[in-house]
């Protein structure tokens, strides 16, 4: 298949293998921000192949396993309401709020659907207009389009029974956390593909200009990221730092620019707690006045105080790529994926879902420091 088999051409990991090993004379942590380019390094076991001296980092990139305790909980308390149809994706039903998940709440009666598009949820809510239908909105910029043009068909179809819960995250501001924290080490990024697909690579300039460090979007086959890791290095052994886009293919300096205008059309930019990290600031997407109608936050008023995180998980350090999940004492013990303290555990992007799963390829865990 084209654009797919290729980038996982076995002598091509080879090539890029033995480039990384004669190029690399020195210890390099670099980060790989998306939780699906963590799982693509572990799943292929691409981890136990490189060099020593390249350590990689996974960082938060996955919006399931930031998305707030108490918005979980809030979610939770809406689906219990008799009058209401909750949506979401797959994954955001396992992921453990203070008491019980989505997926418990579900089997004890709450209306819970799991849906592909939001798009179905305003349907939805035109056919049960007794119901409110609410949608989980969370993710990156990769899916603030989707939720965006639900909210503008159900504006201007004047469904007001369909609102969005909204938890959605942005990556360069996370990124720009990630460097600020004092105990952080990481030298190079590789910067999310798809979420570049959506919002171009513009904002990511800044970032390499005011900490010197290379940024290099990739894709998510070995082949993407191997590449991406080379490019990383050679400007680190030759002291540069640029922006590069290994993901060129797929990714264009502008982005997607129909998606960038329909977000622009519905979400503003605010402060974000992200679960685990704490506030970031200017790093969530809210919907505007216009739309407040369809806004379930403000629909539903609904006070949930913030949660004390279970004090066993230390998804926060995996999150800012400070521990790695065969470091935290209760993995594969008492956190297992049908048990899980945290939202890395079940989400199909989370760090340690991906070491549990895939136990062949990481015969590093023991290794790796």
């Amino acid at each position: 298949m084209k654009f797919l088999t290729e980038y996982r051409d076995a002598d091509l990991v080879k090539l890029l293998l033995d480039k990384i090993e004669k190029t690399v004379t020195q210890p390099w942590a670099i980060m790989e921000v998306c939780g699906g380019q963590t799982h693509s390094l572990v799943k292929n076991g691409l981890l136990n192949l490189l060099p020593e001296n390249v350590q990689m980092i996974h960082g938060p990139g996955c919006p399931v396993c930031v998305t707030p305790l108490n918005l979980i909980d809030k979610a939770i308390h809406l689906a219990q309401k008799s009058n209401v149809i909750l949506c979401s994706f797959g994954d955001m039903l396992r992921v453990p709020g203070s008491k019980k998940s989505l997926l418990q709440v579900k089997a004890e009666g709450a209306d819970i659907r799991i849906l592909y598009s939001p798009l179905e949820a305003v349907e939805l809510a035109i056919k049960n207009p007794d119901k409110e239908v609410i949608f989980f909105a969370v993710g990156f910029e990769t899916t603030a389009p989707a939720n965006a043009l639900s909210v503008l068909l159900a504006y201007e179809k004047e469904v007001n029974n369909f609102s969005i819960l909204t938890s959605h995250v942005l990556v360069p501001p996370a990124m720009e956390a990630v460097m600020n924290d004092p105990d952080s080490n990481i030298k190079a990024f590789l910067a999310a593909g798809h979420v570049c697909t959506i919002m171009g690579i513009e904002e990511y300039y800044p970032l390499v200009e005011k900490h010197k460090i290379p940024i290099v979007v990739t894709g998510f086959e070995p082949v993407d990221l191997l590449q991406g890791i080379l490019m990383c290095i050679q400007q680190l052994e030759k002291g540069e730092y640029r922006l590069e886009n290994q993901y060129s293919r797929v990714v264009k300096s502008e982005g997607n620019l129909r998606a960038k205008n329909a977000i622009e059309k519905v979400f503003k930019i605010e402060d974000r707690e992200w679960r685990g990290i704490g506030n970031i600031q200017q790093s969530g997407f809210e919907l505007r006045d216009k739309y407040h109608a369809h806004d379930a936050n403000l629909k539903f008023d609904i006070k949930i105080d913030k949660v004390i995180e279970c004090k066993d998980c230390i998804a926060g350090l995996i999150l800012k790529g400070i521990k790695k999940p065969h470091q935290c004492s209760q993995f594969g013990s008492n956190c297992t994926p049908e048990k899980p303290l945290g939202a890395p555990m079940v989400s199909s992007e989370g760090a340690c879902a991906a070491y549990y799963h895939f136990h062949q390829a990481n015969n590093q865990l023991t290794s790796i420091s």
